[in-house]
């Protein structure tokens, strides 16, 4: 069975729901860019398990604030790489959608759908 990646139904999700309930991202979250991206396709936070214990591992809770700090400071510069002044004011509009991406237009932004 083939299964689509998180980032590319969470747009599809993100229309369907509106604003009856916030989006969770949880799975794939690698980088501080991936945490823009999941928040530019409709999540409202993420999820970083992974990193957690990854930093958990290697150095108890000063590994688990190692992971959160990296994390952060990737999603700073992310932020400023795309001139963009806060997550707040992140869309689909900073994003490059792949061409085989269908897209559609819902009020003034443009979505992602599958």
């Amino acid at each position: 069975m083939k299964v689509a990646p998180t980032l590319r139904v969470l747009p599809e999700i993100a229309t369907s729901v509106g604003d009856r309930i916030e989006i969770l991202l949880d799975g794939g979250i690698r980088r501080g860019s991936d945490i823009i991206k999941a928040l530019c396709l409709g999540a409202r936070a993420v999820l970083i398990g992974r990193a957690y214990a990854y930093g958990l591992g290697a150095a108890g809770g000063a590994g688990v604030a190692r992971a959160i700090e990296i994390l952060r400071a990737d999603l700073v510069r992310t932020l400023k790489l795309l001139g963009c002044p806060s997550v707040a004011e992140l869309d689909q509009s900073y994003l490059d959608v792949p061409a085989d991406w269908v897209c559609r237009t819902i009020g003034k932004q443009k979505l992602l759908t599958i």
